[in-house]
């Protein structure tokens, strides 16, 4: 089984895929996205969303960090997705599911689901112009309104020569709404003969077994679950109990001062407000801890919360 990391934009930076790829279980990263429109973008570019570029696209841990492209014109994807294995990505990704409306007003995401031949075009375009020993990856839902083109839009990708295909089993209209529908995903393994990722509503091991079984698929990735529970993907994988809360404010406490020292507290705040949201639903303390942490607004008010809260689970701990 592999098990990769999803791309979440403003969630899953470098910070965060460093932790969890410490924590251990992952196989893979994809990066946020990169938005290309009609430009060879600067290595810089490259570099703010994939540092990891300039240690041999890895994390410390040693986890490969693919970079994700997104765009609509394959001529500028081609030749960003050359500059991106130039300057040291492990491989290419491109992003046909996000769902944002700013993202697909501008033709980007999931809106190109409703247009199987520009996905054509655009994975083929990616894959002849990227040296063959690296991987052309592409990530889906299930269509943008409906499911009319799904399979269409699978046998597409996978006709233009992409190495594997991810699919996230909702519809752009269904957004994050339970459930995910993964024997859909079980459906395009029928028609297409290139390696299929599962993914979509993966909160523990026992939704990962069953989405194994209804997709037909071994390979999984982890999103939102994965910030619920920070070594999600060891419990899959090495049936793990789940981490302990004393555990998760340790691993916070180390985010937090990763975060102040790599962007000066600029976006800690937001941060850690929206990681919050996602453990509340994993961890009762983290709920009860939420409704404080939401109401502060400077990063030194939440590390002072933080620490105070890490102190009286130490005390508490040691009571036990």
């Amino acid at each position: 089984m592999q098990i990769v990391l999803a791309p979440m934009e403003g969630v899953v930076d470098h910070l965060m895929r460093e932790m969890l790829t410490q924590i251990g279980g992952y196989d893979l990263c994809i990066t946020e996205f990169i938005r290309v429109v009609d430009q060879r973008l600067p290595a810089r570019v490259f570099y703010r969303l994939c540092p990891e570029l300039l240690q041999g696209g890895k994390t410390a841990a040693g986890t490969p960090v693919r970079v994700q492209l997104l765009g609509q014109e394959p001529h500028w994807l081609a030749e960003n997705a050359v500059r991106a294995v130039e300057l040291g990505s492990p491989g290419v990704d491109l992003n046909f599911g996000c769902p944002a409306k700013a993202v697909n007003k501008s033709r980007g995401g999931a809106v190109l689901l409703k247009e199987t031949e520009q996905l054509y075009r655009i994975v083929k375009a990616v894959r002849d112009a990227v040296p063959p020993a690296f991987p052309v990856s592409a990530k889906i839902r299930l269509g943008y309104d409906d499911t009319s083109l799904t399979l269409a839009n699978a046998e597409a990708i996978c006709a233009a020569g992409a190495s594997s295909l991810a699919v996230h089993a909702r519809t752009k209209s269904d957004g994050y709404r339970p459930p995910a529908y993964w024997p859909w995903i079980a459906r395009i393994k029928q028609h297409v003969t290139i390696p299929l990722i599962a993914n979509g509503e993966i909160w523990t091991a026992s939704d990962a077994l069953l989405c194994q079984q209804q997709s037909g698929c071994q390979d999984i990735m982890l999103g939102r679950g994965a910030l619920a529970m920070p070594n999600l993907a060891q419990t899959i994988k090495r049936q793990y109990p789940i981490m302990p809360w004393q555990q998760v404010l340790e691993l916070l406490m180390r985010y937090s001062e990763f975060e102040m020292a790599g962007d000066k507290g600029k976006y800690y705040a937001n941060r850690v407000k929206q990681w919050f949201s996602y453990l509340k639903l994993q961890y009762p303390q983290a709920a009860y801890l939420f409704q404080q942490l939401r109401l502060l607004r400077t990063s030194s008010d939440i590390l002072a919360l933080l620490l105070a809260e890490l102190a009286k689970s130490d005390i508490l701990s040691k009571q036990a």
